[in-house]
């Protein structure tokens, strides 16, 4: 006979699963609400001035270094991304939020390496965690350091986003005859806050609506990923130990879709830190799967975008792709060619090394990479 218990039990974690599935929907609708909020609070602020308001990012190498702070303080490239979206169905131009999005790729590397810092009691153990955690950070590095240059020069990812656009873009996002299911849920309530902020004088309203937005992303990402993590971590990790051993493909593959499950490719990146660093699994294992996280966490930048309607829907709609096309040709390339998929490895090995046997060199390498030497340079050029 079945125990009535766990027969409560298990329809009481039914319950509460369909309770978060609710609450995930909602939280992607708040994301998509904070989206056009940003894009019209930017307009409202700019108007015909916009390219005044960018003056601070104007120059590339700016606007990388903007990006990467800035993730690195907010922790998490997805809410990044999904501003930079929003800036972008606000005015933003593409050639200023293309480094931008480069830059939040770097900075989401801080979360794992900081991660590794957990190990620092036992040498042995904090190498090999450190060794794991920098191989993200070196490959980002290493992927702007030859992109960036590209992109300044020929334009390759706004040309190569530009024209996958032209091919899916209708004008309106989800438009069928018209009529945009996604502009008739947010407007209403993008129009609400814009008519109770009448009283405030100038700019104010859309400065107003751009903060407000800004925290709403912030607040319906963060617990996106803490309802996909409920929901399908379990789920995550069997994939992890599955796709281990398996070759690259399976590894990069494998990568992607878990940071899509989680939401998060921090999560996916330092869940398996601990692993390496417990002598589990090997740097160079997963090596793939932490590349195949860039990739996956491209997904919240796409689902932003289609919460943006009018004019510029189309370059928020690039502005995504931007990201997502950068993520694979930066694995394809860097990975697909022997000499440069070494030199993550190399490097991360190498200062894990210097890293155990003075604790200062872990410490310096976080604080200059990711605070000192960009903040010198943004304070240097102001």
């Amino acid at each position: 006979m079945i125990d009535p218990q766990i027969i409560s039990a298990s329809s009481l974690e039914k319950n509460n699963n369909w309770q978060r599935w609710l609450l995930l929907i909602l939280l992607v609708y708040v994301m998509l609400l904070a989206v056009s909020m940003i894009g019209s609070g930017f307009k409202y602020a700019a108007g015909e001035q916009a390219r005044e308001l960018f003056n601070f990012a104007s120059n590339p190498i700016m606007g990388l270094i903007i990006g990467m702070v800035s993730t690195a303080l907010i922790q998490s490239s997805s809410t990044v991304t999904s501003i930079i979206v929003g800036m972008v169905a606000g005015g933003l131009p593409i050639t200023i939020a293309v480094p931008m999005m480069m830059g939040a790729n770097i900075g989401t590397s801080i979360t794992n390496t900081l991660v590794s810092l957990g190990h620092v009691a036992k040498k042995e153990e904090f190498q090999r965690a450190f060794n794991a955690a920098t191989i993200h950070d070196f490959f980002n590095v290493l992927s702007v350091l030859i992109f960036l240059p590209l992109e300044m020069a020929f334009g390759i990812l706004e040309y190569l986003s530009g024209q996958v656009v032209a091919l899916i873009h209708t004008g309106e996002a989800l438009g069928v005859s018209g009529f945009n299911p996604i502009k008739a849920a947010t407007q209403p309530v993008t129009d609400l806050v814009s008519q109770s902020l009448q009283f405030l004088p100038s700019v104010y309203p859309g400065i107003v609506k751009i903060l407000l937005g800004i925290a709403l992303i912030m607040v319906s990402i963060t617990y996106m990923g803490k309802i996909m993590k409920s929901l399908m971590v379990g789920k995550a990790k069997d994939l992890l130990h599955k796709s281990i051993g398996q070759g690259p493909i399976s590894g990069i593959t494998s990568g992607a879709l878990m940071t899509v499950l989680v939401q998060s490719s921090s999560t996916t990146t330092s869940l398996m830190v601990p692993l390496v660093g417990a002598g589990v699994l090997k740097a160079r294992e997963i090596y793939p799967f932490t590349l195949g996280a860039n990739i996956g966490t491209c997904i919240t930048a796409l689902i932003a975008a289609l919460g943006v309607v009018g004019v510029n829907s189309g370059f928020a709609l690039q502005i995504a792709l931007v990201h997502l096309i950068y993520n694979v040709l930066g694995v394809t390339l860097i990975y697909g060619i022997p000499v440069l998929r070494n030199i993550p490895i190399n490097l991360s090995y190498q200062l894990s090394v210097l890293a155990a046997e003075r604790k200062v060199y872990g410490a310096a390498y976080v604080g200059g990479l990711f605070f000192v030497v960009p903040l010198g340079i943004i304070f240097t050029t102001i």
